[in-house]
């Protein structure tokens, strides 16, 4: 909020974004509201946990994070227009590279992915000792083994991938619309006993066809910007 009256941009707004950039929108959203991996720790941790506790817990997150996003996208665009950076804090380096307020931010991102990472690894290390590992007894080794594996895993994508833009379109066009659209619908599908024709199971089955079709579409879509450049 504070740069957009730093920045003068003398582009015209652009309201509508036509070609396969578009193709991004949609997933990254999914990627940026994806937090399933980390209910169950974060359930574990609550004091006197609970369904409602959960949920409160859940609504309250999403919403500030709802909030923080669309600061920063409204901003950063108004700042930059169809110029703008697939990493935000890009724009404003290079017009402001030695800015106090810019390098406070990079700072305030750089802890928040230190506190989140551990988050995330937890729930991708258990699945792979789960998935690989179910019948084997447990081994500090192996434990930090597969957690050194992980950890370099992420470090050769965040050096060699040359735009971070292209980890949230993939990913969120084929995990994210996984885990909010498809699996939900097609576990109450599965699980719930009421006639298919009641609104419940066919608002799970519009879920379904929709995250099927949107993580699909997307997924060509960004291909096909690859193929293109």
């Amino acid at each position: 909020i504070i740069k957009k009256w730093s920045i003068p941009c003398p582009l015209t707004l652009n309201y509508v974004e036509k070609g396969f950039q578009s193709a991004y929108a949609l997933p990254t959203m999914a990627f940026s509201f994806l937090c399933h991996t980390s209910i169950l720790p974060i359930y574990c941790e609550l004091q006197s946990p609970s369904k409602k506790r959960m949920q409160n817990v859940t609504n309250t997150a999403i919403a500030l994070s709802f909030l923080i996003y669309f600061i920063s996208a409204l901003f950063g665009y108004l700042t930059f227009y169809d110029k703008v950076e697939s990493e935000l804090l890009k724009g404003y380096s290079k017009y402001l590279s030695h800015d106090v307020v810019v390098m406070t931010v990079k700072l305030c991102i750089l802890f928040a992915v230190l506190l989140t990472v551990p988050l995330i690894h937890f729930p991708a290390r258990k699945a792979v000792t789960m998935m690989f590992f179910s019948n084997f007894p447990f081994s500090w080794i192996r434990h930090f083994l597969i957690t050194l594996a992980l950890n370099i895993i992420i470090v050769l994508l965040a050096i060699y991938v040359p735009d971070i833009r292209n980890v949230f379109g993939v990913v969120g066009a084929s995990t994210s619309t996984c885990l909010i659209f498809i699996f939900p619908g097609l576990f109450y599908l599965k699980l719930s006993r009421e006639d298919f024709l009641s609104w419940k199971k066919l608002g799970a089955f519009v879920l379904l066809i929709f995250g099927i079709l949107v993580g699909n579409f997307s997924l060509a879509l960004i291909i096909f910007d690859w193929i293109n450049k």
